[in-house]
Formats: structure tokens, C-alpha cells, sequence
């Protein structure tokens, strides 16, 4: 068997920041440490913070000590109550998420409408939405753009932002685009900012390529990751033997196979990664990993 890792896989900058400076805290920390949902979405990261000591709360308003704000970054309200409770907030936003709420901010005063491309409930979307005023819609897939554009036109605005959830799937990005730019009137200012993170876009490029070339890919991470989710619907498409797994517990392979990939999604560890490459080489009569 030949195991092929992808280059990309594991641990990305933000996640990787929130996760020390966690760590980080409760290491010094003299005083109770929560944080304001989990840090990052993977149940071994989590559980791993909270065997260190850090509690994890779902409202500020629960808030004692220090509070860690997560990755995918919180409600700019969460911000102004946590101000007035006196609670000290360090804050692990990831940087492009905050770039995000910038842009969406920084537009919604120049009165302009604002499509949002992601999850409605996921908690990074929520976090941007709180910064795009009243008139803005949120499109989780291309069956979405009808509606958007009937809000958007009564609206009566004549300005138009597209951003989208750092994590989205790229391909779908420019895909809903182009369909929303057939859809506009020629007078409106349609502006379109790709805020999908760079790490994101290297790693569906690269699973895009990866899975073309095994017949089994192994996608880890945890099952309420968004980014995860798209590594796992990239391969899927190219590989029909693709399975998702959250560690090396669920890994159930029957069948032979000669050359499996393996990705790992943002918030998934590197220790992750090396238990199934380790079971892999155990249990296969393995002659090359790479």
C-alpha cells in the first residue's frame, strides 16, 4: 500500500494560534478560564482544553475570570456586554475571520446590500452577520439566489456585496458569482470580495488533485467542521471510496487497497493524522508513504 499525506493537512494558522494561546492561559492562569463556545470544532482539541481546565460556556453572560473567544470569532455584541460585566476577554478570533467582519462592516455603512455565501447557523456566519446592518442574505447553496435577489431588490438598493464564510467551497464561490452577476441590472455596483481563506483554497486545490489519484481517501476531522465538510465533498467527487472519520477509532477499512490519501481538515491534530497513518502501516504490508 502506498499512503499519500496531504501537504495541507492538519492544523491551520488560526487554529493553531487559538489553540496554544489557550493552552497558554490555563497554563498560567490563577483564575477560572472559559471559553465562549468550543475554541475550535474538533472534539479531541476540546476535550483536551477542558482536561487542562478550561470550561466552556455558551453565553458571556456565564462568564467568570478570563474568557477566551473561539476561533470563528463571536457577535460584536458579545464584545460590548463583556465591556460592561468587567469580564477580561482575550480574544483568539482567527485574523481572517476578522477581515471579514472589517469588509462586511466597512460596506454596510457605504449602504450597500450584503450576500453572505455559507452556513446560517454556523458560528463564524453569525459572528459576520452582526456586522452587515439590516439588509443582508445569507446563501448556503445556488437554489438560495432567487430569493436573495427578490430581498435585495426590495430593498431598492442599488449597491451589492458578495463575501462568503472563510471555509466555503471555492468552486461554488465563483460558481454562485457568476450566476448572481446574469441575475443583476446593469446600473447596480456589484462588488464581489473572495474572503476564503488561503489555507483554505490551497487545501481544496490540493485534495481536488489528491483524490484523483488514489482509490481510497480518508478525510479526518471533526463532523461539525464546515472546511472538513468541503475536503470530504471535494474527494467524494473524484473518488468514490472516500470516507470521514473524527479519529482513528471509526477507521474501517475491509477492502484492499493500493494507494490511499489522507486529508485532515483546519482544526484537526497533527497526532490525529499520525494514529491513522500508524494504523495503516500496521495492519497493510506498507511500501511507501509519502
Amino acid at each position: 500500500m502506498e499512503i499519500i499525506v496531504g501537504k495541507t493537512a492538519g492544523f491551520c494558522y488560526g487554529v493553531e494560534r487559538a489553540v496554544e494561546g489557550a493552552i497558554g492561559e490555563v497554563t498560567e492562569a490563577k483564575e477560572d478560564i472559559h471559553c465562549l463556545g468550543e475554541i475550535v470544532h474538533n472534539k479531541q482539541v476540546v476535550k483536551k482544553l477542558q482536561d487542562l481546565g478550561i470550561k466552556c460556556i455558551e453565553k458571556i453572560e456565564e462568564a467568570r475570570g478570563t474568557t477566551l473567544i473561539r476561533a470563528h470569532g463571536v457577535p460584536k455584541e458579545v464584545y460590548d456586554v463583556a465591556e460592561k460585566m468587567n469580564i477580561k476577554i482575550q480574544d483568539y478570533t482567527c485574523p481572517n475571520v476578522l477581515k471579514v467582519h472589517k469588509i462586511a462592516e466597512e460596506f454596510s455603512r457605504q449602504n450597500y446590500f450584503i450576500f453572505l455565501l455559507g452556513t446560517k447557523s454556523h458560528p463564524e456566519n453569525i459572528g459576520t452577520l452582526s456586522h452587515c446592518g439590516k439588509d443582508y442574505y445569507v446563501i448556503e447553496k445556488e437554489e438560495d439566489i432567487p430569493k436573495a435577489m427578490e430581498m435585495f431588490e426590495k430593498s431598492e438598493k442599488k449597491k451589492l456585496l458578495l463575501i462568503s464564510q472563510t471555509t466555503f467551497s471555492l468552486e461554488k464561490f465563483h460558481k454562485i458569482e457568476i450566476m448572481i452577476q446574469k441575475e443583476i441590472a446593469n446600473d447596480v455596483d456589484f462588488v464581489v470580495k473572495n474572503t476564503i481563506c488561503r489555507t483554505t483554497e490551497l487545501r481544496q486545490k490540493e485534495i481536488e488533485e489528491l483524490s484523483k489519484k488514489v482509490d481510497t481517501m480518508i478525510i479526518i476531522g471533526g463532523k461539525n467542521s464546515s472546511n472538513t465538510k468541503k475536503l470530504y465533498e471535494v474527494a467524494k467527487k473524484n473518488c468514490m471510496h472516500t470516507i470521514l472519520i473524527e479519529n482513528v477509532q471509526e477507521l474501517e477499512i475491509k477492502d484492499k487497497i493500493e494507494k490511499v490519501g489522507i486529508m485532515a481538515g483546519a482544526s484537526t491534530p497533527k497526532e490525529s493524522i499520525d494514529e491513522v497513518v500508524e494504523v495503516l502501516k500496521n495492519n497493510s504490508g506498507l511500501t511507501n508513504i509519502s
